[in-house]
């Protein structure tokens, strides 16, 4: 999200508390802007007087695609191992 000033900014950040990442920094037209992670409708009420947002990525989906890449099964456990430690021996 992009302020036109450091108050704006501030006032928003104080008032709608976002996930914020980083730290604000300038723009060359000395808007000041931060990154935050915020839900498409929180994305939304972010908009205001003073105060534009733009979407960089939908980190949701990003992650869950990135979670599906990943098998479920115990990739370097040995057929017939015999299970060790703490834990309950279940009938199938």
């Amino acid at each position: 999200m992009t302020a036109t000033d450091p108050a704006t900014l501030h006032t928003l950040l104080r008032e709608k508390r976002p996930d914020v990442g980083g730290r604000p920094h300038r723009g060359a037209d000395q808007s000041i802007s931060i990154e935050a992670y915020v839900s498409p409708e929180e994305a939304e009420a972010l908009e205001r007087d003073g105060v534009t947002v733009r979407v960089l990525e939908d980190a949701t989906a990003t992650g869950r695609a990135r979670q599906a890449e990943v098998g479920q099964g115990n990739r370097y456990a040995a057929r017939g191992q015999v299970p060790r430690g703490l834990g309950l021996k279940l009938q199938d």
